[in-house]
C-alpha cells in the first residue's frame, strides 16, 4: 500500500501534468525544472532532518498521518492557481510525502522486520512501485482527458484521505517490530556494530556509494520528467509512449525478485557491479531512437536497474549498518536519492533551454553509467573482504 501510493508524489506521475502546469503558470522548461529542483531539494532537507522519526514513532501513527498530509497537498494542487510560490510549496509536500516518507517507512519496516529472507521481503513490498506505474500511467492520461487535470488531483486527494490513510491504520495497528529494548534483538552490521548515522558518514563506504546512490534516481527521474519534451522532439504522443510504463514496470518486477533472491543467496554487495549497466544501455538508446518502440525497449532496460536497485538498497543498508538505527541510516540514503531526483529536472531543463535536447544528453548519461560500473566493481571487492573478515 505504501509503495504503490508513492506514485502520486513520484516524478513520472507529476510529469504527466507538466504541459498543463507550464501553460497555466507560464513556465518554460528551465523554469519548471528549476522550481521542481528547489521543491525536491527542500523535501530532501526535511527528509534528512526528520527521517529518523521512523525509529521513534509507531508506524501505525506515522503512516496514516503522512497520508493525510499527502492528501492535503493533492488538494492544493487541484485548487491552486496563478501563484508559483504556492505551486512550489505544493510540490515540496508531494515530494516529501510521496517519494520520501512513504518509501522510507516501507523499506525501514522491511529491513527491521525481516532478516533471513530480507531480499525477498523487500522485493515483494516494492511490487507497489511497478504496479502503480503499470496501471496508473495510462489510466491517468485517460482520466485527465475526460475530466481535466485539476479534478484528477482532487480525485487523488480523496483516494489518499478516505482510502489509503484508514487502510494503513488498519494494516499497521498490530505491531510487528521486535519487542524489548535489548540490543541483541536488533541485528548488528559490519564489524558487529550498531551503526549510527554519524558513524556511517565517517566510514569509507558511504562516500564511495554517493554517486551510486545518486545515479539511478537522477536518470530514472529525468527520463520521465522530460517525457513531454521527448515527445515533442521525437514527434511522438504521450498516448503512444504510455505502454512504455508497462515495459518499465514488468522489467522492474522481474528484476526485483531476481535481485532479492540473489541478494539473499550471494550477498547484496554482489549486485553493485552489474546493476547500473542496463540503465546505461537504456538511457543511451533514447538518443538515436526514431520509432516509439525504441522508447519501450529503453524503459524496459532501465527498469532492470530500477528493480535491482530497490532490492539492493533495501537489503544492503541493514546488512552493512544493522537495524537498530536503520531509520536514521535510511533517511540519509533516501535524502541522497531525493537530492538526485531534485538535481535532474533543473539541470536537464536548463540544458534544454540552452539548446541541448534531452536525447543528446542521454548519450552522456549512458557513458557515465558504464564508467561508474567500474568503480562499483572496486567497491564490491573491498566490501566483500571486510564482510568476510567480520
Amino acid at each position: 500500500m505504501l509503495t504503490s501510493s508513492t506514485a502520486f508524489g513520484q516524478t513520472w506521475f507529476i510529469s504527466l501534468f507538466a504541459g498543463f502546469i507550464r501553460e497555466d503558470y507560464g513556465l518554460s522548461d528551465g523554469d519548471w525544472g528549476s522550481l521542481y529542483t528547489v521543491a525536491t531539494l527542500s523535501a530532501a532537507a526535511l527528509m534528512f532532518w526528520r527521517g529518523s522519526v521512523a525509529d521513534t514513532v509507531p508506524l501505525s501513527r506515522l503512516a496514516p498521518i503522512t497520508a493525510l498530509v499527502f492528501a492535503a497537498a493533492c488538494l492544493a494542487m487541484s485548487f491552486s492557481s496563478g501563484s508559483v510560490l504556492l505551486l512550489g510549496i505544493t510540490l515540496f509536500v508531494l515530494r516529501f510525502c510521496g517519494q520520501g516518507m512513504f518509501s522510507h517507512i516501507a523499506m525501514t519496516a522491511m529491513g527491521r522486520w525481516f532478516e533471513a529472507r530480507r531480499g525477498q521481503a523487500v522485493s515483494i513490498a516494492n511490487l507497489g512501485h511497478p504496479t502503480s506505474e503499470m496501471t496508473l500511467s495510462i489510466l491517468t492520461v485517460l482520466v485527465v482527458a475526460i475530466i481535466g487535470w485539476r479534478p484528477t488531483w482532487f480525485a487523488v486527494a480523496i483516494i489518499l484521505a478516505l482510502g489509503v490513510a484508514p487502510v494503513l491504520w488498519l494494516l499497521l495497528r498490530d505491531d510487528r517490530s521486535p519487542q524489548g529494548s535489548g540490543e541483541t534483538q536488533m541485528m548488528t552490521g559490519l564489524m558487529g556494530r550498531h551503526w549510527r548515522r554519524r558513524d556511517a558518514v565517517r566510514h569509507w563506504l558511504m562516500p564511495a556509494l554517493l554517486p551510486v546512490l545518486l545515479t539511478p534516481g537522477f536518470i530514472g527521474t529525468v527520463i520521465f520528467f522530460q517525457q513531454v519534451h521527448i515527445a515533442e522532439v521525437k514527434g511522438w504522443t504521450l498516448v503512444e509512449m504510455a505502454p512504455g510504463y508497462t515495459a518499465f514496470a514488468t522489467a522492474t518486477v522481474i528484476s526485483a525478485f531476481l535481485a532479492g533472491w540473489a541478494a539473499d543467496r550471494f550477498g547484496s554487495q554482489r549486485l553493485l557491479t552489474v546493476f547500473l549497466l542496463p540503465m546505461g544501455l537504456g538511457i543511451a538508446l533514447v538518443g538515436p531512437a526514431d520509432q516509439v518502440i525504441a522508447w519501450y525497449v529503453a524503459l524496459g532496460v532501465i527498469g532492470i536497474t530500477q528493480g535491482t536497485a530497490s532490492a539492493l538498497w533495501g537489503v544492503l543498508l541493514p546488512d552493512i549498518y544493522g537495524t537498530k538505527h536503520l531509520g536514521a541510516i535510511r533517511s540519509l540514503a533516501t535524502t541522497v536519492m531525493v537530492i538526485s531526483t531534485a538535481i535532474g529536472p533543473g539541470v536537464t531543463g536548463l540544458l534544454i533551454d540552452a539548446g541541448i535536447d534531452f536525447p543528446t544528453q542521454s548519450l552522456y548519461m549512458g557513458l557515465w553509467c558504464f564508467g561508474l560500473a567500474i568503480g562499483c566493481a572496486l567497491i564490491d571487492r573491498r566490501l566483500t573482504r571486510e564482510l568476510r573478515a567480520a
